[in-house]
């Protein structure tokens, strides 16, 4: 999902479910940040590397294909944006390696998701805003991989865009300086490569920016499908992930007394508002979520600033007690957990890993071989 949905609607959902404007903002910067913090900025600010949630394209560019470098990569992704549907799925075809990795395609309502909202309980309102950023996703990314994988992550090229049960064709081009074209149905996405570890084959790449745009629904054909046809409904998805999301900030918030799966708010009042803007044809869909904000809060949202984070964080004289150390503290317990759950589950394509003692900021043992590795390979 983009900005327009972690951050404004994120917002909405949580004035929905009882916080006050206030709260609501710390929630949605957080929900927000988990796609802007990158171990750039991490440097900058002498933080933790190992909190990074996301990565740049230079990052990417920058890493190598061997095993510890694509651990590192699954880590965050699996962890934060594709959360692994199924680490025990049954499947009959395919090798351990391919089972592994057929194992961490992201899916809603999966035992992780659980996981993840639990952990975000009684903590912080930036804890809460990573765990809205994680179920979000989950509708957005289902059906790719937070790993880079060939047999997975690639598609057919055939994309059809459905309206009214009409098909009309998508067209992919791979110059990001054109963009994409909603009204020509041609939309940039990652170059096809044949190396079943390259970059390229990371999450939806293959698939360009359409699981991130709520207006679209679409078939395409998956190679973890066997480039069989599937439907991709982004309109009823992101609905659901919207109103999931109300249902775990009322839990989280105190108001439900407990969180299952496949359960929704109902979004009484509010349900039609939400429908229609999620099905405006746009690429960016932040204008019609800010004037929902402000419909519902009676307060103008800030547009969103990666530098306020940083900026607190740098000029504290007890960082420990900013907004950024509280993000930074649950995202090591976030990408703690996920990585030891995947290791847990007998699969190592996201490394080794030991349980996070949650100890301030430094002392994770996760993540030693991890920063070894990359103060070798720069010696190199």
């Amino acid at each position: 999902m983009n900005a327009d949905f972690h951050y404004y609607a994120t917002y909405c959902a949580s004035i929905i479910a009882g916080y006050s404007y206030q709260e609501a903002e710390k929630i949605a910067y957080s929900a927000n940040f988990v796609d802007t913090c990158t171990k750039t900025i991490l440097k900058k600010c002498g933080a933790p590397l190992s909190a990074a949630t996301t990565q740049s394209q230079l990052e990417l560019a920058d890493f190598g294909d061997d095993l510890v470098a694509l651990q590192e990569i699954t880590r965050i992704w699996a962890s934060f944006h594709f959360l692994p549907g199924d680490l025990y799925a049954p499947i009959k075809y395919g090798g351990r390696n391919y089972r592994n990795k057929y194992r961490l395609i992201c899916r809603p309502n999966s035992a992780l998701l659980m996981d993840t909202v639990k952990l975000a309980k009684g903590s912080s309102l930036e804890a809460i805003g990573i765990a809205m950023h994680i179920l979000a996703d989950t509708w957005a990314h289902q059906n790719f991989a937070g790993t880079p994988s060939l047999v997975i992550n690639n598609t057919d090229n055939h994309f059809f865009e459905v309206i009214n049960n009409q098909e009309y064709p998508i067209y992919f081009h791979h110059n990001p300086g054109k963009g994409d074209d909603v009204n020509n149905r041609r939309y940039l996405n990652s170059i096809y490569q044949q190396s079943e570890n390259s970059i390229m084959n990371l999450g939806h790449g293959r698939a360009g920016h359409l699981p991130d745009l709520a207006f679209i629904k679409y078939r395409y054909m998956p190679a973890w499908g066997k480039y069989q046809q599937i439907t991709k409904d982004n309109p009823s998805d992101f609905y659901h992930a919207f109103s999931q999301m109300v249902y775990a900030l009322k839990y989280l918030k105190g108001t439900n007394h407990e969180f299952k799966l496949n359960e929704y708010d109902p979004l009484t009042k509010y349900g039609n508002k939400i429908k229609a803007i999620i099905k405006t044809r746009k690429l960016n869909l932040t204008d019609e979520w800010k004037a929902f904000a402000y419909e519902l809060s009676k307060h103008k949202l800030k547009d969103f600033d990666v530098k306020i984070y940083s900026n607190e964080y740098l000029s504290s004289s007890n960082k420990d007690k900013t907004s950024f150390a509280s993000f930074i503290h649950h995202a090591l317990k976030q990408k703690s957990m996920v990585t030891n759950r995947i290791y847990s589950s007998k699969n190592k394509l996201a490394g080794y890993s030991v349980k996070y003692n949650g100890k301030g900021l430094g002392g994770l043992k996760d993540y030693w071989e991890l920063i070894n590795h990359e103060l070798t390979r720069k010696k190199r």
